[in-house]
């Protein structure tokens, strides 16, 4: 995986677009990202980590805190991630949840959590997911390593890098299956987990299904007793034995069938004797009741011809009869029409009479003009009927108009209301919006303030370390001094030990009256004498280079005095020579008018909004009063025209009323009357044809009753049946005629010629018949028996006898995969307790351990080595993936949690960059190219940091970019390539490249 570019905006300190280009960094290998405590260095990291996870390192499960303090409302917070994975380029976009401002109207909104994945093809960019828990799957084929992983083997956060080194076997097994591509290992394990329980099962199910067969066995052997786990033999023999049965059981049943057949043809012949004089006796009785039956018979074949000729004249009676019966129901009707229609003029009160016209019911001319009288009034009436309907819908909307003005005159008045309180509530707005505004105007003062303090607080706080700085600097100046001054001493001692020893070296030249070579005197009264070691030129020179050294280190701890000084006048000054408790107070008190001065613009927002709705309400205000005047005088002017039309049709029906209530009153009286004349006319009518239509049947009957030769009507009544009776008497007299004939034909019978008049008894063959079946049905029910039992028990016996043949071959197949997955899965007889991914991964961690070794022992200037610990862990639990570190000092290995921090972070750096090494170099695994490490250089001394530098840029020749984080000076002068991260002055912060 290879780190490629950076955009981000609105996350952590950076407020501004900032645009980072790692592929920039490639030639160099290695680049330093620097910058002030809290610019925002390993904001850097934390954003390639949200990209990829959607989560940090240091804010876990909280997105609100990822958004810059300095954005204002409406700017965005997003990071883009360019990345490429197996020579594919990715590109991820993502931002958190956080409050911004509406796109429309006033206020603010919660901006929902976005993501984007896209994929560079050789048409450009080209989308793959576009929603948070889309792209995280995507992600998770594409890069498959856990954010505690990433954070482990690419991203070495604060703290974090050196887990795998602490990390337990669980933990370790983890990282390492993702990175080395294992879990082909873990799959064959548990497949082959899941063949032993298989076998398990199957063997299980053999040794179950052959105890299944000796129960089913034994129940076709009709066996009391269990059998206790038998063999093949015991199978055979039982076969064997039922099989012998079978055959006694089919002699039994043909002997038992042959004596069946003989008793059944004796019975039979008895039976046919016995049915044969049944048959005989049975016509002779019939024939003797038939007999008895003839006379009745004769006379009913008379009735029945007599009913016909009657049935051929009854509808002519019927007819005659409902003639009459229609002649009386119209007679009773014109009476009935008649009374009524004198009964409706008598309540009129004209007396029979319209319009002074004498009417009389009988009279039919007279009738027929009553009736186009009635209907000439009623015509009359129509218009005056049809202002009447009006009446009730115009008055209903005439009250509707009366409420509707009452409720418009309401809303006049409230609307006027309310156009006179809103200048006073917008002069209230207007004052509270002023005050608000002139303290919201020393916001950015206030901040400014509160800055300040917060610097001057810092450094009030550095003022005790700088002076603690300051004193052991002198200090130690002082102590360089002495050391100057003794190296001085010693050497001006040397020196003159020196010259002495020339002066003992002329002494031992002279020789009395010889000159001097010095002073060139023949006598020598005092000649130096050799009482101390001579001193040599290497003694001097070693003595000077002594005191040189301490002349330079006096010089280095001046320079340590003069800065610590420096730093102390700085801080002093910038602190303005204030306490901590003050300035503490003082930035609380700051933080406090902050707090009101950020309110009050809050407030201030609020007021000028709700300013603005007042205003805008007075424009409406003016607008709607006018909208409801009008509204209202429109009303009023409808409610006067319809009540005017009101009066009009009130007082125009009244002219119609004519003596009754209504005109509908007086409209429904004449449609009655009207009905009255229509009904008696019509009824007259219906009463004339009846009559006529009564003496026409009663001549078509007549004539019916000559042609079938009755006397009269009374004589055709009484030979009359109905359909029912005169079928019952033919069907009688065909049943008697069928069954004469039937009588007849069964005495003249050929078969009971020769039946021999006396009484058969059958009881006896019959009784021999019985038993013979009975012993027959019992050999049958033994041989099914024993037919069936000996199929299944040959069933049993040959499933049985594959079984068996086939479990030699499955215990032996059983053995060998339970052992096998026992080995695998770590179990005995696998002492190490080592699973076999485990063991694999053990070989990756001991080429990893080795690859991390060779930069250990160049760090530690070979004092440490890391060791693969394979030894059972506590309570017998899983080994192989357990490390160790040996100290060459003591001679023994040591657990890894025993290091110094120091120590620690050297030997996680050089655990990680093996780790990264050897997973490169596999085939399947995952490639890392980047490399991210955020500080701990500050714990190493010079010699170690110059020896870790060397390491870390070794791993420029394998093509990887590392990115170090640190504040290290001399790490600045040893990589030219950084990332300067800037606090302006207006706070957010600032990346500035150099390549």
């Amino acid at each position: 995986m290879k780190i490629k570019r950076l955009r981000l905006a609105g996350f952590g300190p950076f407020k501004t677009e900032q645009t980072v280009n790692f592929e920039a960094f490639d030639a160099d290998g290695i680049f330093l990202i620097t910058g002030k405590t809290g610019a925002g260095k390993s904001s850097i990291l934390d954003a390639i980590c949200f990209a990829l996870y959607g989560q940090v390192p240091r804010f876990t499960g909280s997105e609100q805190q990822l958004r810059s303090d300095h954005c204002a409302a409406s700017d965005p917070t997003y990071v883009e991630l360019d990345f490429s994975i197996s020579d594919t380029d990715y590109r991820l976009l993502r931002s958190p949840q956080y409050e911004r401002a509406k796109k429309s109207g006033i206020g603010m909104t919660t901006a929902a959590p976005t993501a984007v994945l896209q994929v560079r093809d050789a048409d450009g960019w080209r989308g793959v997911a576009a929603k948070p828990g889309t792209v995280g799957h995507e992600l998770a084929t594409i890069l498959p390593l856990k954010q505690d992983q990433f954070l482990q083997v690419i991203l070495l956060a604060q703290n974090r890098f050196q887990r795998f080194l602490l990390a337990k076997t669980d933990e370790r097994r983890e990282v390492l299956r993702t990175l080395c591509g294992s879990s082909r290992f873990d799959q064959l394990e548990t497949a082959l987990i899941l063949r032993r329980k298989a076998l398990d099962d199957e063997l299980g199910t053999v040794q179950r299904a052959i105890e299944d067969q000796a129960t089913a066995a034994a129940h076709q052997l009709r066996l009391v007793d269990t059998v206790p786990t038998p063999d093949l033999a015991w199978f055979t023999a039982a076969l064997a034995g039922i099989q012998r049965d079978l055959g006694q059981a089919v002699s039994d049943l043909a002997d038992s069938t042959t004596a069946l057949s003989a008793a059944a043809a004796q019975d039979e012949a008895v039976a046919e004797t016995e049915r044969r004089q049944a048959r005989r006796a049975g016509a002779a009785a019939k024939l003797l009741v038939l007999a008895g039956q003839r006379s009745a018979t004769t006379e009913l074949r008379a009735v029945v011809t007599r009913a016909n000729r009657a049935a051929r004249v009854w509808p002519q009676i019927r007819g005659l009869r409902a003639a009459t019966t229609g002649v009386t129901i119209a007679q009773a009707n014109e009476v009935e029409a008649r009374t009524a229609w004198r009964e409706l003029r008598a309540a009129r009160g004209q007396a029979g009479a319209i319009a002074g016209i004498k009417v009389e019911p009988d009279d039919e001319r007279t009738l027929t003009t009553t009736i186009d009288e009635l209907l000439g009034r009623m015509g009359a009436l129509g218009a005056a009927l049809t202002d009447e309907k009006q009446l009730p819908a115009l008055t209903s909307e005439v009250m509707a108009l009366g409420r509707a003005l009452a409720t418009s005159t309401a809303a006049l008045n409230a609307a006027q209301e309310r156009l006179d309180a809103l200048p006073a509530e917008i002069d209230e707005l207007v004052a509270q919006h002023s005050s608000l505004a002139v303290l919201a105007a020393g916001e950015k003062e206030a901040e400014a303030k509160r800055a300040r303090l917060s610097v001057a607080l810092a450094a009030a706080e550095d003022v005790v370390l700088c002076e603690r700085e300051s004193t052991e600097a002198q200090n130690a100046l002082r102590e360089s001094s002495r050391e100057n001054m003794a190296a001085a001493a010693a050497y001006d001692v040397l020196l003159a030990r020196r010259f002495a020893g020339h002066a003992q070296e002329l002494a031992g030249q002279l020789s009395d009256g010889i000159p001097c070579l010095v002073c060139g005197s023949p006598v020598h009264p005092a000649p130096a004498s050799a009482d101390a070691q001579p001193v040599n030129e290497l003694d001097l020179d070693e003595a000077r280079m002594i005191m040189l050294d301490r002349q330079a280190s006096l010089a280095a701890a001046q320079g340590v005095v003069n800065e610590a000084l420096a730093r102390l006048f700085e801080v002093r000054a910038i602190s303005s020579h204030r306490g901590v408790d003050d300035l503490q107070l003082a930035l609380a008190q700051a933080d406090e008018q902050v707090h009101i001065i950020r309110e009050a613009v809050k407030t201030d927002e609020r007021v000028a909004q709700e300013l603005a709705e007042r205003r805008e309400q007075l424009v409406h205000a003016h607008s709607g009063l006018v909208a409801v005047r009008s509204e209202r005088d429109a009303v009023a002017t409808t409610h006067g025209d319809r009540s005017a039309n009101l009066d009009v049709l009130r007082t125009r029906v009244a002219e119609h009323h004519d003596g009754f209530d209504s005109i509908s009153a007086q409209m429904s009286h004449l449609q009655q009357e009207l009905d009255a004349a229509r009904a008696l006319s019509d009824a007259r009518a219906v009463s004339r044809e009846r009559q006529t239509a009564c003496a026409d049947a009663a001549a078509t009957l007549q004539a019916e009753i000559i042609r079938e030769d009755f006397t009269d009507e009374s004589d055709v009544v009484g030979a009359h049946l109905d359909d029912a009776q005169i079928q019952a008497a033919e069907r009688n007299v065909r049943d008697y005629d069928d069954a004469l004939a039937a009588a007849q034909a069964a005495a003249d019978d050929p078969e009971l010629v020769g039946v021999p008049s006396e009484a058969v008894d059958r009881l006896f063959s019959a009784r021999a018949r019985e038993e013979a079946g009975i012993v027959r049905d019992d050999a049958v029910m033994v041989h099914s028996s024993l037919v069936e039992r000996c199929g299944q028990l040959a069933r049993i016996v040959a499933e049985v006898t594959t079984r068996f043949a086939a479990s030699a071959d499955l215990l032996e197949r059983h053995s060998q995969v339970r052992q096998l997955a026992a080995v695998v899965h770590g179990d005995e007889p696998n002492t190490k307790r080592m699973r076999l991914e485990t063991y694999v991964l053990a070989a990756e961690l001991e080429q990893i351990v080795e690859a991390a070794n060779t930069r250990l022992r160049t760090m530690t200037s070979g004092r440490y080595t890391l060791e693969h610990d394979d030894s059972a862990e506590y309570r017998g639990g899983q080994s192989g993936l357990g490390l160790a570190i040996r100290d060459e000092h003591t001679g023994r290995a040591r657990a890894t949690h025993s290091l110094s921090g120091g120590e620690t972070f050297l030997a996680s750096l050089a655990l990680a960059l093996g780790l990264a090494e050897v997973v490169t170099g596999q085939a399947g695994g995952v490639t890392l190219d980047t490399l991210f490490v955020d500080e701990g250089f500050g714990s190493l001394d010079a010699e170690t940091l110059e020896t870790a530098m060397g390491a870390l840029d070794a791993l420029r020749a394998g093509g990887r970019t590392v990115g170090l984080i640190s504040h290290v000076e001399s790490m600045k002068e040893q990589i030219p390539a950084t990332l300067n991260v800037i606090v302006s002055d207006s706070g957010p912060s600032m990346i500035r490249q150099i390549d």
